[in-house]
This record gives C-alpha cells, sequence and structure tokens, in this order.
C-alpha cells in the first residue's frame, strides 16, 4: 500500500532564530547512564546578536578577506576550546604548559526574578514561536533553539562577571557596576579574541560555564524547539549572551541510538539522523551556526567516550567507578557534526609494524606561534592547520582505531594496515588534512550505513571488514573525504547534499587507486568498472523513486534562502524514503565525472586543490563550485556550459541527467566489464538449458571474477524474470556467494528472495542480522551499494524475512544516514 506523504511534515524545520543571536561556542557537562538509557546535564551557550555580527561582517578591516561574494562565511575571530571537569578538580589536557584550576563552588542561593518552569509556561503563548522573533512595541525577545525529545529543566543566566580575572576583558570605564551590558561586553570580547589567544580563551570558557547564575529565564518547548525570554530584555542587545541549560535526553531521542555491541556489551552513539543532534542538546541546526564546543563526558569507568575533539582524549577518574572524559575542538563547525559514542570498546593496536608499513606520523603539536592568520584564508579566525607549514607535509596523521573485542583481530589485519596508505593517498590528491588526528570506531551491527564521517573520528559498520581490503578500502577513502567535502567545506543549505556526498563518492575511486599504487591503465579499469556499477544502480534508483525525491536542487533559486529570523526547512528532510535513496550520490558522482572528463584530470584535480584551499572553513552553494570551475575551463572545451546549463541539466531536474542521454554507458570501453558480459551469456545459456539433457561435456566453465565484476554480474541477472533453481544453486557453488563481501551477499540475498530460493533463506537472515535493516511495512530489502550508503531494490519478501531485521531488543534495525 503506498503511503501518503505529508508535504508539511515531510520537510524538517530548521527553527532557530541565527539571524538574531549566534552561538559562538558549546560548553557542554554530561552524564550517561545506561540503566535509564538517559544522558543527563547542562549545557552553556555563548552568543553574539545579530547586530553586532552584521557589523563585524560589514567591516572592511577584518584580518579575514572574503574568498568569494557568493560564499558565506562569519569573519568574526573564532576560538579553542578545552573541557571542563566538576568544581575544583584539576586536570591536564596534554599541553605540559596549561592547566586548569577550577575555583570556587557554585552559588546556589535563591536569586530575585528567578521563576519555575510553570509559571512561565502561563505566561509564555506557543502561538508566538512561530511568528517573527524581532521586537514589536512592548514583547520580550524570544529566543529560539532547536529541540526535540528532550526534557528541559532550567534554564538560567550565567553570571560571568563573577569569574574571577574576568576584569582584564573588560574596559575600566565600564567597571562601575555589574549589569547585562557588562556581561554581554565580556562574552564579546572572550568570543572575539584573536586566534592566537586560544590558550587564555580556553581557559575562561572553562571557568564562565561555571559561573553562579544571576536568574532563572522563562522557557518553553514545542516538537521542535526551545523558547527562551527575559523579561525587560526586548531585543537581542539585551538579551543574556550567555545561558546555562539543564537538560536530559529521552530513551527515544532520535539522535541518539541506545543498543549492544557486537560483544553484548551495552553501548550509545549518535546516529546522525534526519533530526540531526537536536535530541541530544539544544542547539543552533542550521549550518550557517558554525561554532566551536568542548565537553566532559561522564561515564562507568569501564566505558570508552570517543567524541568529535582535536584531543586524544584519556580518562580522568573522578571516584571510584567513574572516569570523565574532556574533548574540544578549534575549527567552527555547525552542531550537527558533533558526535559522540560510549562503550567498552578496545583500542586496536598493530600486532608489530613491518619496515613495508607506513609508519604512523607522530603529531605536531600547536603551538601558538605556528599560526599565522593574515592574508592566507579566507575563514574566520581560527588555528588552521592549512597555515602550519609542518601540518601541510603531514601525509599521515595520528589515527587510533576502536572496536567491540571480538572484532580487534580482523581490525588489525585489514583497518589498520589500510589507513595509512588512504590517508598518504588523500593527501598526495588534495594537500593539508584539515583535521590534527582521527578515530576510527567500528559501530554495532544496527548501524544502518556502511560509514559516517565526522570532525576527528569516523563510524564504520562492521559489514566494511568482510571481503579483506575490498569493500574496507574504497569505504574508508570516501568517509576520508568527507573531511574535505562535508566537514572543512559544507553546504549552506543542506538540501544540497551532492556538495558532500557526490564528492565524496567521485575522490574515493581516486584515492583508493593511489593507495593502491596502481598503473593507470588498471586504474583506469577499475573506475570504469565502479561507474559502470553506479549506472546500473541510478537507472534504478530513478525507476523505483518518486520525481520529486530525484533533484538536487529542489528549492532552485531559493536555494540558501531563509527567513528573516534566520529560520528555514530541509526540503524532505522528514521524508522516509528519503533515507533509502542514493540519488544525491550518484548523480553528484556523474556530474563531477563529467566536468573532470571536459577539462582532464590532471587541470581537474589541480583545480580541485585550489578549490580546497579557498572555500576550507565556509559554506558553500553550487555556484560557489561551479563559477570557480568554468573559470579554470578554457573556452573551447565549455561549449554550452553555463552555470544555469549545469543547474537545469544536472541539479533541478528528474530523471537522467541530459548530457547522459544517449551518450554511450559508462564501462562500454572496459575489458573488465566486457568480462563480466561474457560471463553473463553463460549463465543465460545455462539457466536456458534444460536440466535432463545437460552433460558434463555441455557444463559451461566459468571464469574467476573480482568483488565488483562478480556484484556487477549479479546486479545483471537480477534483470532476469526467472532463474531455476539448479541455475541458483550452481551460481552459490560456483562463486561460494554466502562467504563473499557485504556487496556480493547484498545481491545474492536478493536473487534468493525474488526467486523464492527457500533452501538459502538462512543467508538472507544472517545478511539482515548482521549487515542491514529492514523497515517492516515496505515491502523492500533496504540495501547498500557499493558507493557505500543505503541504496533499495524492490523485492517481495515473506513477513519472516522481514522479522530477521529486528535487533535483540525488538526493534527494526536502523537509523541515520552518513
Amino acid at each position: 500500500m503506498e503511503i501518503k506523504l505529508d508535504p508539511s511534515r515531510d520537510d524538517l524545520p530548521l527553527m532557530a532564530n541565527t539571524s538574531h543571536m549566534l552561538v559562538k561556542h558549546y560548553v557542554l557537562d554530561l552524564e550517561v547512564d545506561f540503566e535509564s538509557r538517559i544522558i543527563e546535564g547542562t549545557i552553556v551557550l555563548f552568543f553574539e546578536d545579530g547586530s553586532r555580527f552584521r557589523k563585524q561582517t560589514s567591516s572592511t578591516k577584518e584580518t579575514c578577506q572574503l574568498a568569494s561574494n557568493k560564499a558565506y562565511k562569519f569573519r568574526t575571530p573564532e576560538l579553542c576550546h578545552i573541557p571542563v571537569t566538576n568544581a575544583r578538580t584539576t586536570f591536564n589536557v596534554g599541553y605540559s604548559d596549561f592547566v586548569i584550576c577550577d575555583k570556587g563552588e557554585e552559588d546556589t542561593s535563591d536569586k530575585d526574578g528567578n521563576h519555575d518552569n510553570q509559571e512561565q509556561a502561563s505566561g509564555i503563548s506557543s502561538s508566538k514561536y512561530c511568528c517573527d522573533t524581532e521586537n514589536h512595541g512592548r514583547e520580550d525577545f524570544l529566543l529560539v533553539l532547536d529541540c526535540c525529545d528532550l526534557s528541559v529543566l532550567k534554564v538560567e543566566e550565567v553570571d560571568v562577571a563573577a569569574v574571577p580575572g574576568i576584569e582584564k576583558f573588560i574596559r575600566p570605564s565600564k567597571l562601575t557596576t555589574v549589569s547585562e551590558e557588562l556581561r554581554n561586553e565580556i562574552v564579546h570580547e572572550l568570543v572575539t579574541l584573536p586566534a592566537v589567544h586560544w590558550r587564555k580563551q580556553l581557559d575562561y570558557f572553562v571557568r564562565c560555564s561555571q559561573a553562579p547564575s544571576c536568574g532563572e529565564l522563562f522557557f518553553d518547548t514545542d516538537t521542535w524547539s526551545l523558547q527562551i525570554r527575559k523579561t525587560g530584555a526586548q531585543t537581542a542587545t539585551d538579551f543574556p549572551h550567555a545561558i546555562r541549560i539543564s537538560y536530559k535526553t529521552k530513551p527515544e531521542g532520535q539522535s541518539v541510538t541506545w543498543t549492544s555491541d557486537q560483544s553484548g556489551r551495552p553501548c550509545v552513539y549518535t546516529m546522525g539522523s534526519p533530526i540531526n543532534n537536536r535530541a541530544l542538546f539544544p542547539c543552533q541546526e542550521p549550518p550557517v551556526a558554525m561554532s566551536t564546543w568542548q565537553a566532559t563526558v561522564r561515564a562507568a569507568a569501564s566505558f570508552v567516550v570517543l567524541m568529535s575533539g582535536e584531543n586524544s582524549a584519556k580518562p580522568t577518574q573522578l571516584h571510584e567507578g567513574c572516569s570523565s572524559w574532556h574533548y574540544y575542538v578549534t575549527m567552527p563547525m555547525p552542531a550537527s557534526t558533533f558526535t559522540i559514542a560510549v562503550g567498552c570498546w578496545t583500542e586496536v593496536v598493530p600486532k608489530k609494524w613491518s619496515s613495508n608499513d607506513l609508519m604512523i606520523e607522530r603529531p605536531f603539536p600547536l603551538s601558538e606561534t605556528d599560526c599565522r592568520y593574515v592574508g592566507v584564508c579566507s575563514h574566520m579566525e581560527y588555528p588552521c592547520r592549512f597555515q602550519n607549514a609542518a601540518a601541510t607535509t603531514q601525509k599521515v596523521i595520528p589515527h587510533r582505531v576502536f572496536a567491540p573485542g571480538c572484532l580487534k583481530g580482523v581490525c588489525q589485519e585489514i583497518l589498520l594496515r589500510l589507513l595509512p596508505p588512504c590517508l598518504s593517498a588523500a593527501h598526495s590528491v588534495l594537500g593539508s588534512h584539515p583535521f590534527s588526528r582521527l578515530d576510527i570506531l567500528i559501530v554495532p551491527a544496527n548501524f544502518s550505513s556502511l560509514g559516517m564521517a565526522s570532525p576527528h573520528i569516523i563510524f564504520l559498520s562492521q559489514s566494511t571488514l568482510t571481503g579483506r581490503s575490498h569493500l574496507c578500502g574504497p569505504r574508508l577513502c570516501h568517509e576520508i573525504a568527507h573531511t574535505w567535502f562535508g566537514l572543512a567545506i559544507g553546504a549552506r543549505d543542506w538540501t544540497e547534499e551532492w556538495l558532500s556526498e557526490g564528492f565524496a563518492t567521485h575522490l574515493e575511486d581516486v584515492f583508493w587507486a593511489e593507495a593502491q599504487q596502481l598503473a593507470p591503465h588498471d586504474a583506469e579499469e577499475q573506475r570504469e568498472l565502479r561507474a559502470c556499477l553506479r549506472w546500473h544502480r541510478l537507472r534504478d534508483e530513478l525507476r523505483n523513486s518518486p520525481e520529486e525525491m530525484q533533484v538536487l536542487r529542489p528549492s532552485k533559486e531559493k536555494t540558501g534562502h531563509v527567513s528573516d529570523s534566520g529560520a528555514s526547512v530541509v526540503k524532505h528532510g522528514l521524508n522516509p524514503e528519503k533515507n533509502f535513496m542514493q540519488v544525491h550520490y550518484l548523480k553528484g558522482y556523474f556530474l563531477l565525472r563529467f566536468l573532470a572528463r571536459r577539462l582532464g584530470d590532471k587541470t581537474y584535480f589541480s583545480f580541485l586543490r585550489k578549490f580546497v584551499h579557498k572555500f576550507h572553513g565556509q559554506l558553500i552553494l553550487s555556484q560557489d563550485f561551479l563559477q570557480m570551475l568554468l573559470e579554470n575551463i578554457p573556452e573551447e572545451k565549455r561549449p554550452d556550459l553555463s552555470v544555469e546549463n549545469i543547474f537545469q541539466d544536472w541539479l533541478e531536474s528528474s530523471g537522467i541527467p541530459k548530457p547522459l542521454q544517449g551518450a554511450r554507458p559508462p564501462g562500454a570501453d572496459c575489458g573488465l566489464v566486457r568480462r563480466v558480459d561474457a560471463e553473463v551469456t553463460k549463465w543465460m545459456r545455462l539457466n536456458q538449458r534444460p536440466r535432463k539433457r545437460r552433460r558434463r561435456e555441455e557444463e559451461e566453465v566459468f571464469e574467476k571474477l573480482l568483488p565488483d565484476q562478480l556484484v556487477l554480474l549479479l546486479e545483471h541477472l537480477l534483470e532476469e524474470k526467472t532463474l531455476s533453481r539448479p541455475t541458483l544453486q550452481t551460481l552459490q557453488r560456483t562463486y561460494c556467494l554466502h562467504e563473499q563481501d557485504a556487496e556480493v551477499r547484498h545481491r545474492w540475498c536478493e536473487l534468493i528472495v525474488k526467486h523464492k530460493y527457500r533452501s538459502a533463506y538462512r543467508h538472507v537472515e544472517q545478511f539482515l542480522q548482521e549487515d542491514q535493516h529492514c523497515p517492516a511495512g515496505h515491502g523492500r530489502v533496504p540495501l547498500r551499494g557499493a558507493d557505500g550508503e543505503r541504496g533499495c531494490q524492490a523485492a517481495a519478501a515473506r513477513p519472516q524475512v522481514l522479522r530477521a531485521g529486528q535487533g535483540a531488543d525488538g526493534q527494526v534495525l536502523g537509523g541515520g544516514g552518513g
């Protein structure tokens, strides 16, 4: 039965009024409780108001220059941060000359003007929250944050003026009385400290986050937001610029997944769901709200806490049975990129490094003199690795691998050996790694995609570890590519996902060929074979998906537009169909392949390095990339090529892009593809031959195929209306299909289901339990494609087979995307 979707519910609302106030930094202090499946604690938000932001971005005296009139960027100097622990705690964060000693206890006395939630709830009408939050008449200013499935307990203003030593941030003329203006001035001076003073800035963010309250604030919540006001604060300028929110997550919150790992131990991780992190902490979700963060996370001493952070955190024992972990980031990024995973992970170390292995390079300590800012980068100010001479030559950044104990061996044999060559390959193609280190985590079996990249950490599915390096290598390269496209360079409008996924899909082949050190002809053959696979997948996707979901730029000329308050929506962001679609991966990939061939690989990748250097640390729209690219294509190589034509033919239309219609299909001249075609012919002859007339001398001799070739073979066989049971038996016996990698078994399971090959149903059950989720009621077996993310093939599936996709806790395996 077709599901009727309500368009008003299928667009994801981004409610935060970022045009009025902008979060510059988050300080989280959280505790993870596995018994109740709740994360509880506080988050302190430090703001700049819109009037100051507009004034700063229009100034011609800023040290960071605009790289493009079209690219969205902030020019407020940014910051670098370290985490905070409980009061009176001293901890070392990895720099011998930087230790923070917290002073004083929080003032717990009653404050004038505090209100509990009952009082405030009766004083604020929820209907106000959907209207413009600018001041009209005598209404109070309303701060709107993105929030969902959170229990907000208290919101209070932080008295930053009470922090010892804070007077150095205040001009003497303003020291006479403590007022809202003074506190906001302190926050302004703190968030605009030059990046060379990032250590001092970290120290004071910690101290300010622990300052006493100077009054509770009115608040209310609805499905998608948290609204906060202060009586008498009629503009954003008057509103407190440092607030602390006490809250709890809910077990059913969509931003986190509570489950068990492959060893049966409890764990929790962020799932990259369509609602991002708003069920993990109140935040500003629009991508323009780029901020930094620091976090303290407490958990039982048996757990390891991994997070998006520049430091390789080590646990600090608070008391018996409880440890604290501290992370920070210095590069401003959207709150949606924040990731956390807590579990009984084991760090996987090499058995023994041989002389043939690439050595892990030593980290480059970042000193205040290492960074040179003026006239180098076009982003807002922060300690940037592109400006660090040592970092620019670092081919392999420091990295760690974590996994459940039962997967330690396979990670040692496969993943650890692949990381150095894949990182080195990425550096050789794009240059400086934007981040200083990398953690890899093998996530639980219910993780619903092959991988997900976040700052400083990559989640990988256990499915990537099957099939030796064939599946793991390209997937690793895909996620590493997101370091540049998706993280260092983000989309200003989330509907333009191709700017992240299309680039990562295109670059994974380039990185992987370089990592394998293939000869040019072999590299081209491999790329053509993979292009052929993607061509099959794109055609299947377009045949089986709604036309409106096939458009890469659905908002067209309104892409990037927001309301006066800064609120917006993500088109189709909540549509359940979107979770199983790869159109932005595939059409984006073919667009970049088309452009690279027009320009020539050598010129194209030289341009790509220039593009990365110009736009790293910024948010872009499609035209930023296309305009710069076209400027690098000689006139004779770009007839009929313009930004408008590319929009029309590739990004704003459904179906097969016009330039691909009638063109020779990918792989037409590829020897690896022609060999598969020959094998398909043999299988068709075998399938058509009556069984009783088969003789030993008539048996076909089948060639040995590479894993990608085997996937392509099965793609062809899936198009056949019928395959006999003897043919399926011979197919299984010839290639040992149930022992192949997850991509091959994916197609084998589809053949089993399509042809009701009952004796092999156990293979489907095993696949769904170990490699795949299956949403009941969709009538589909959602399966991942070779480019790494979830695809879906239409298949009739028996109810008992669908139920095999449920986890031990009875929930359907699945979650967010990567």
